[in-house]
């Protein structure tokens, strides 16, 4: 069970100022967070991580903290505005498709996948940009994470170019849990994370990160990052080259028993 917290400073964010009313409802009311978990039907971790502002709330909670505390729509209105600051604009939609996705297709060739990143190492290297949302930004990472965690979780295929695993973001400490948590990743049933090693001289994705989204119906959305933002492709014949370039990268990348054992090497590299 999450340790209750203090709530941060509310006029430092919308998040920490949603975080603080949640606090100040539920304290008036004279609930734990272990009952108002109950009360929204989700988990009392979810609850302190909210409360400090280190996960972004979902409407569904929004909604249901309004039903149990009886605010008259008080969480549901500041949802909006928490999500229009916690997601960049253009990246709101693919947020929204990733939830619904029952498999994904990632491949990063400079940094470890957001989904598999640790709080610590997305916060170095959302810092390197100086933005003046840092918090706000590490939350809403941390938050697409939740993904993982469900009950059934999306079918996920994560591949890196090695170069990634060789940037020591954060410094030694950051990354021996970046390492740790990625071997720990790559147990889980549903996941697959292969390394391309930096012998390869070039492969399919040396022109950047790509992430195709699958669903039960529908055609596969593919998701091209770029330097100033993103872009979703839904021309199919745009995500059948990215699906083609995907099988071409796996055959390149080392086999998950391989790129543990390469994970392991770097950690190993960093001593204890």
């Amino acid at each position: 069970m999450a340790a209750e917290t203090d709530s941060p400073d509310p006029t430092s964010s919308l998040l920490a100022f949603f975080g603080s009313e949640l606090r100040r409802v539920r304290t008036e009311a004279g609930k734990s967070q272990g009952e108002t978990a109950r009360l929204a039907h989700t988990t009392q971790a979810m609850i302190s991580y909210v409360e400090a502002a280190k996960r972004v709330p979902s409407e569904d909670l929004a909604r249901d903290l309004d039903l149990a505390f009886g605010t008259g729509g008080h969480f549901g209105r500041l949802y909006p505005l928490v999500i229009k600051f916690a997601y960049p604009s253009w990246f709101l939609p693919f947020v929204e498709l990733e939830r619904e996705a029952t498999s994904m297709r990632v491949f990063e060739c400079q940094i470890i996948p957001g989904l598999l990143q640790t709080e610590d190492y997305a916060r170095a290297m959302l810092a390197s940009v100086r933005p003046d949302n840092l918090d706000e930004l590490v939350a809403a990472r941390v938050t697409r994470q939740d993904i993982l965690e469900r009950e059934a979780p999306p079918r996920t295929w994560f591949v890196m170019d090695e170069y990634a695993l060789m940037r020591r973001i954060g410094g030694p400490v950051v990354m021996r849990a970046q390492f740790e948590a990625l071997l720990r990743a790559g147990e889980r049933p549903r996941t697959v994370i292969q390394v391309v090693p930096r012998t390869v001289p070039a492969h399919p994705g040396l022109s950047g990160a790509f992430t195709t989204l699958g669903f039960d119906t529908g055609q596969d959305v593919l998701f091209v990052d770029g330097f100033s933002q993103g872009r979703i492709a839904l021309d199919p014949r745009e995500a059948n080259a990215a699906s083609h370039a995907y099988d071409l990268l796996r055959a390149a990348a080392l086999s998950p028993e391989a790129t543990a054992e390469l994970i392991s090497a770097h950690l190993k590299e960093l001593g204890q």
